[in-house]
């Protein structure tokens, strides 16, 4: 399962309304995808709907949609939403990554 912060859930919902996608079927869809500086990056994109062999996860009134093969990445993965004077954005909070970069984008598994 993956975990969705209230910070994270208010955020998705947030962007959906900014962006015009329907709330009842939309979601944040995250995936893992080959690159960046530690071997594995993370992706997100915000869709209308999910797709046959997703999962489907809601939690705080909001939505993920993960592929088969990124969910074995992201099991028992954290998704928070941070703001600080640094930076701002969605933080992975995957026990699974064995390394990571400074920047928080990229990891190893």
């Amino acid at each position: 399962m993956i975990q969705i912060t209230e910070k994270a859930a208010q955020k998705i919902r947030d962007l959906l309304v900014k962006d015009g996608v329907p709330g009842e079927t939309g979601g944040l869809r995250v995936g893992v995808q080959g690159g960046g500086c530690s071997g594995l990056s993370y992706a997100m994109r915000l869709e209308i709907k999910s797709r046959e062999r997703d999962q489907v996860i809601e939690e705080n009134g909001a939505r993920l949609f993960v592929d088969p093969k990124s969910f074995l990445y992201l099991n028992n993965t954290t998704l928070d939403y941070r703001e600080d004077l640094m930076r701002q954005g969605f933080v992975f909070e995957n026990p699974l990554a064995t390394r990571s970069c400074g920047c928080g984008s990229s990891f190893t598994a």
